[in-house]
């Protein structure tokens, strides 16, 4: 894209095009929920938001020609201590069990710190030339894992602040609650590292028990909770009910969040719209990870997936439940691809979950909403004292935002264009030879 940004401290962005979705409600909003918009920035932030035509004739200023513009983007479900591990470490079935059995023989075998830690930096650094500049990850947290890769995240949270702030969730089978040690050790871990609490979940006995476990302990510790739940095709899982109930027994007032749900959407239409409804009455956030489900769920030896693998976007969101799409793993067992782009996830999103007809709302599920659900109400969105974090395409419309992978966009951080060159592939290759 041709476009001099201007270089002093305050200065216009003319004729921008806007998600009406991220933008002030005091702008009109025209057709396929798109606004247009003159942007003031002074001093890194968004000094003001207005109609078109009326920004201040005597500042620096460039006319954007009706590009589109966004906020940042928030990727709220990520792992970036598993990334990148592909090259020595496929999975040879590209099913969930493959995915399983591949990522604990290259644990065991490789992640020492310096690898934990070349893999994060490398996953950050396509993520912020890519536009994002507010992200969670999901660490495995098996002893001793989980001492390791905490020490690792920290290090690269205060490295990384000035780029992209970080969130992390402890993740293990919630089984291994069963292990007194271990568990009080993890909670201890993830308290000192001021990181949530999270874990996956599975039928089994006495589920109850340990799931009442897990919201006491978060309790305890003032801790948010974010899990994994029902990512299989099995009608016969839905452990997403007995979280609710679990949070609404233990009084639990701390945020819940649940990843994938991919089994709500084979329950019949009563046990779905129960479900969802208990959702909502106890307050959680839903986030979807359509790329990765696509990849693992329904698949099959030469068999033609069935099923897309995702949860009840529409209807949760229909029913006024938060709702966040993100890019789940990259370049590992549980999603051969990948790059942290949110372009892309919000792309594939809209295909495979028909997010549009219309796109009035789609954008937020990438922005807005995410950022509410991680207690980062600054981000994600376009408004008069925001930090001037944004991204600028060459699209116009939705067609052509959708149509191309926007490779040549620019991002903006602090009011400042950015170096956008991605990290090379040869870097991972000392790793990768073991």
């Amino acid at each position: 894209m041709q476009l001099d940004l201007p270089k002093g401290p305050r200065f216009a962005l003319l004729s921008a095009t806007l998600p009406s979705v991220l933008a002030p409600e005091s702008l009109t909003s025209e057709k396929h929920g798109l606004c247009m918009a003159d942007l003031v920035v002074s001093d890194g932030r968004i000094e003001a938001v207005l109609t078109p035509g009326t920004a201040p004739p005597d500042i620096e200023s460039v006319d954007l020609e009706d590009r589109m513009v966004w906020p940042c983007f928030v990727d709220m479900h990520t792992h970036i201590d598993k990334g990148h591990i592909w090259d020595r470490q496929p999975n040879p079935t590209g099913d969930f069990e493959g995915a399983l059995t591949a990522v604990r023989a290259d644990t065991k075998a490789n992640w020492h710190a310096k690898d934990v830690e070349t893999r994060m930096d490398f996953s950050l650094r396509c993520a912020h030339a890519h536009g994002t500049n507010l992200l969670r990850t999901h660490i495995d947290s098996l002893a001793p894992q989980h001492r390791i890769s905490f020490e690792v995240f920290s290090d690269m949270r205060a490295r990384w602040s000035d780029r992209i702030k970080l969130q992390a969730v402890a993740l293990f089978p919630i089984d291994a609650i069963d292990d007194d040690a271990y568990f009080t050790d993890l909670v201890n871990v993830v308290a000192e590292h001021g990181a949530l609490l999270g874990g996956v979940t599975y039928p089994m006995p006495d589920l109850e028990i340990r799931l009442d476990r897990l919201f006491q302990a978060a309790a305890d510790k003032g801790l948010d909770v974010d899990l994994h739940v029902d990512e299989t095709q099995d009608a016969s899982v839905l452990t997403l009910a007995q979280i609710t109930e679990a949070k609404q027994r233990n009084g639990f007032e701390g945020a819940v969040t649940v990843g994938h749900c991919c089994s709500l959407a084979q329950q019949d239409e009563d046990t779905a719209k129960a479900t969802i409804e208990k959702v909502n009455r106890t307050g959680l956030s839903v986030v979807s990870l359509p790329m990765c489900n696509m990849y693992l769920q329904d698949r099959q030896a030469s068999q033609t997936p069935r099923s897309r693998g995702i949860t009840l976007l529409h209807e949760l969101m229909e029913a006024d439940i938060p709702v966040a799409v993100a890019s789940d793993n990259t370049r590992d067992p549980f999603y051969a691809y990948g790059d942290l782009d949110m372009v892309e996830v919000f792309r594939e999103a809209v295909r495979i979950a028909h997010l549009d007809h219309p796109l009035d709302d789609a954008a937020k599920l990438v922005t807005r909403v995410p950022a509410d659900i991680l207690n980062e109400p600054e981000f994600g969105r376009i408004a008069e004292g925001c930090v001037a974090d944004l991204v600028i395409f060459n699209a116009r419309t939705w067609s052509e935002f959708l149509s191309r992978p926007q490779a040549d966009r620019i991002v903006m951080r602090n009011g400042m264009g950015i170096d956008r060159r991605l990290p090379d592939y040869r870097e991972l290759d000392p790793l990768m030879r073991g």
